[in-house]
């Protein structure tokens, strides 16, 4: 075999989906709590989910693990996975935590503390966690008290930054006293209550030195943005055997930049999002959360810009973009967009 064909072979595969270096994180939030239908999983939905990741052979690793992966630029392995949790509700400790047990499956859970420090009836307990933690559960930061973190309206640059500093370490403090001082240390991770967030907020979490997880939904791979980890919700209507397995199949969409970042726009306006491509994508198609498709504009082979229809309605919406990427994957990337 000459030289020539061995570099075609060579660039195939390193290039190939199949070998792509990427991870998927799934969020959830409340198991078998009927009345919150838009934040629970059903248990035969979530059973479903981790017969699946079981029976497949995929690699259920906690979220910090691929971060540090991706951070010292470490191949992750073929079907690399990440259950994430956040708000520490109790059906965690009642209905999931013996289920994730008994699959030896390590997990990830956003704790917002106070609510566990004012002994909240609906959120588990620090010693709940404890036990978690020796099988198989890494705890991490979603705040001090779970409000909304973006500026209020009249309130100074400076109150609001000293807000939410307060929010991140406060909580980043209590993990620690409770869950012991290499708690969320390696690395820390912090995510936004509500998915919301802005470019001001990445930057003070980057200065304290914490990755940013979003609500965002797509893949993790080496060029995700740090301060704003896609995750895929598994809430009940997304939660369906089809959709969770179309999810699992997605990779990090090729990037190479994105213009308008800042996620907070002002009501009445329909954004535009210019996403500059590594290489041409065929069959590209964009949606707004109600499975709306948009307006896309090439502006040459991988310069595309997407604007919605009409003005995103508040509180947010999300431009999501998919396109295939063969051997039934696809590439996928949604950016979140915040009324104001």
């Amino acid at each position: 075999m000459n030289k020539k064909i061995l570099l075609s072979l060579l660039l195939f595969f390193l290039t190939s989906p199949i070998f792509a270096n990427s991870a998927v994180a799934f969020i959830y939030h409340r198991f078998a709590e009927a009345k919150y239908p838009s934040t629970n999983i059903t248990l035969e939905q979530f059973k479903y989910q981790l017969n699946y990741f079981e029976s497949n052979n995929y690699n259920v690793w906690p979220l910090s693990k691929i971060i540090n992966y991706l951070n010292n630029n470490k191949t992750l392995p073929l079907k690399t996975v990440a259950i994430t949790i956040d708000d520490a509700y109790l059906s965690v400790y009642t209905n999931a935590y013996l289920l994730l047990k008994n699959k030896n499956f390590s997990y990830t859970i956003f704790v917002n503390t106070n609510s566990i420090d004012y002994k909240s009836k609906n959120y588990m307990s620090w010693k709940m966690m404890r036990e978690m933690q020796n099988n198989g559960a890494e705890f991490a930061n979603h705040s001090l008290s779970h409000e909304y973190l973006l500026p209020k309206k009249d309130e100074t640059n400076e109150a609001w930054e000293k807000r939410f500093r307060k929010e991140v370490q406060k909580a980043q403090q209590r993990l620690q006293e409770e869950l012991g001082s290499d708690t969320n240390k390696n690395p820390k991770l912090f995510s936004y209550p509500f998915g919301e967030y802005n470019l001001k907020m990445a930057q003070i979490l980057n200065e304290l030195g914490y990755i940013g997880i979003s609500q965002t939904s797509g893949a993790i791979g080496k060029d995700s943005d740090m301060q704003a980890i896609p995750r895929f919700p598994m809430a009940e209507a997304y939660a369906t055997h089809s959709g969770f397995k179309t999810k699992l199949n997605t990779l990090p969409m090729p990037i190479e930049s994105v213009s308008q970042k800042e996620p907070v726009i002002k009501e009445g306006t329909s954004p535009k999002l210019r996403l500059k491509l590594k290489k041409p994508l065929k069959n590209l198609r964009c949606f707004i959360s109600s499975g709306e498709v948009i307006g896309l504009k090439w502006l040459s082979k991988t310069e595309v810009e997407i604007s919605a229809n009409k003005p995103i309605k508040p509180p947010r919406d999300k431009y999501t973009c998919t396109a295939p990427a063969g051997n039934s994957k696809w590439y996928w990337y949604s950016h979140l967009w915040i009324v104001r």
